[in-house]
């Protein structure tokens, strides 16, 4: 195919690639797409002939979004040529996927998990009081301030980069910290690294110390859930349109919502509004016998979004943004990372019963205690890709690292905040 080519103040336009200054090489969206597609298929590769990869469950999305990253660091550094891709796909992606969990969330099934659900809720609950409890233990050690400990405890790390951004500003006006939403957004893009990097190795450690269920001890899962990313699913071209409608409703009606909301008491980020409406309409709808989700095509939408938001999120990448973060700051973070690997191994695996079920939770425990919701599916996906299904898991982690988890890290953080150190 032959490539327009435009050359106008030093800026180079190449058919969706955008150089300037001839240091600076930015593709529009559909050579971001193209990028995260073969980012995604080098990951399959990646990990399928690399055996160490998939030993410790590492999901194809980090290996080949990683792989990407570092190739644009040397680059970076050897030429001094920057990348940059268009974002614009990453929000509607991140929306999707989870519009897919609330569209896929029974309540009936909800409550034959109810146990096991409020078990993880507690769990989860109690590493968020560690985890900005921790933070200010090691900026103190650290000679730092103590409200770096909470940038680089619950609110980056549990809460991503959207409650990063909104709490940032809020620790930047009332303590006068410079930079605090900047500072926020490097723990939250650290975490989703290391979320994604930990995941398998802790459940590699896990799985070693349980039963792993055989095929014939357990009922057939069928391949309607995010559990069962590489199955085959019988869908029809229908069926997609629907979903895509019905991923559609929830994206404006969740965005709406957030934005009725915005402001209050009851704020949430877009994303859980979105999985609320999904939740919603999904039961509203079938105890109004008018229409019943399509599972299986909920199923290969959700995991399509996932795989592409997390290979644009990881791709994009500015290792050398990170690599130039100071020094206690970097302590800091490898202590959250430290601590959330512990967390997993003796408090979350225990909690859950000690058992295959508990050690892929603990996978994705670690995913969205460090990193986001996403990457935890992604972990799970990785080990129960190579151990077998967990039907369990793949219901409670879901919901609590999804919607529970930003209004309970809301409560925490406020709570920490009305602390006598934290005083005016």
């Amino acid at each position: 195919m032959l490539t327009a080519l435009r050359a106008s103040g030093g800026r180079i336009v190449l058919n969706g690639v955008l150089c300037e200054d001839k240091d600076m090489l930015e593709l529009d969206g559909y050579g971001t797409l193209v990028a995260a597609s073969l980012v995604l298929v080098f990951g399959q590769m990646l990990v399928r002939r690399v055996r160490w990869l998939a030993a410790y469950s590492i999901p194809e999305p980090v290996a080949g979004g990683l792989c990407m990253a570092l190739v644009l660091f040397a680059l970076h550094s050897l030429a001094g040529i920057t990348v940059r891709f268009d974002q614009s796909l990453s929000q509607p992606l991140m929306l999707a996927f989870f519009a897919c969990i609330g569209l896929n969330a029974d309540l009936v099934s909800l409550r034959r998990g109810g146990r096991p659900l409020m078990i993880f809720l507690a769990v989860v609950l109690g590493f968020l009081v560690l985890q900005n409890a921790a933070g200010m233990v090691l900026a103190t050690l650290l000679g730092q301030p103590l409200p770096l400990g909470l940038l680089g405890g619950s609110i980056s790390l549990s809460g991503g980069h959207g409650t990063s951004v909104a709490w940032g500003a809020v620790l930047s006006d009332r303590f006068d910290i410079p930079a605090a939403t900047e500072l926020a957004l490097a723990c939250a893009t650290f975490g989703l690294v290391l979320g994604g990097l930990i995941g398998g190795p802790v459940a590699h450690l896990l799985v070693r110390r349980v039963r792993i269920p055989a095929k014939e001890d357990t009922h057939p899962v069928m391949p309607t859930t995010f559990e069962q990313p590489n199955e085959i699913r019988l869908i029809t071209a229908p069926a997609m349109i629907e979903t895509l409608a019905l991923i559609a409703v929830c994206l404006l009606a969740g965005q709406a919502l957030a934005s009725v909301l915005r402001g209050s008491w009851l704020a949430l980020p877009s994303f859980v509004c979105v999985l609320f409406v999904g939740v919603m309409l999904r039961n509203g709808l079938a105890k109004l016998g008018w229409y019943a989700v399509f599972e299986r095509a909920v199923s290969v939408m959700g995991n399509v979004s996932l795989s592409l938001f997390l290979a644009i999120a990881l791709m994009s990448l500015r290792l050398w943004e990170l690599a130039a973060l100071a020094l206690p700051l970097l302590g800091l973070l490898l202590g959250q990372t430290m601590v959330m690997v512990a967390y997993a191994v003796f408090v979350t695996f225990p909690a859950l019963g000690r058992n295959y079920d508990a050690a892929v939770i603990a996978a994705g425990h670690c995913g969205f205690g460090l990193g986001a919701t996403p990457t935890a599916i992604a972990n799970m996906q990785a080990v129960t890709g190579r151990f077998g299904a967990s039907p369990l898991a793949f219901l409670v982690v879901p919901m609590v690292g999804a919607f529970f988890i930003d209004i309970a890290n809301a409560i925490v953080i406020k709570v920490f905040l009305s602390l006598p150190w934290f005083a005016a």
